[in-house]
């Protein structure tokens, strides 16, 4: 039988309490939500004015997002800069199907 081996992170996170796990999960999320941004603006060479014109939406909006700082930004302008970065569907997985979700018709509501 091979023990497997845990790694510091695995060790840190289980140390941490029901609530310090839950603000460990918020922030990593947005962390996630920043990279997916940063590097679909690197790939297309995009600065935060330019996506902002694409999207339709302010600059301090996308910098918000981008950055990490605002948690709290509408769906709508989630999915206007989705639509500006070039992206058209999100999937959703709802008993282990994943299922589509056109982005332009998000937008239109």
């Amino acid at each position: 039988m091979i023990k497997k081996i845990e790694s510091t992170s695995d060790k840190f996170i289980k140390s941490l309490s029901t609530k310090e796990k839950t603000i460990f999960d918020e922030e990593y999320h947005s962390l996630l939500l920043s990279e997916l941004l940063l590097a679909l603006m690197e790939k297309d060479d995009l600065s935060v004015r330019k996506l902002a014109k694409l999207a339709n939406v302010s600059p301090t909006v996308v910098q918000a997002m981008r950055s990490g700082a605002k948690k709290d930004f509408s769906m709508q302008s989630f999915f206007k800069i989705l639509k500006g970065l070039g992206c058209t569907q999100l999937m959703a997985e709802f008993n282990g199907q994943f299922i589509p979700i056109d982005i332009a018709q998000l937008n239109k509501r």
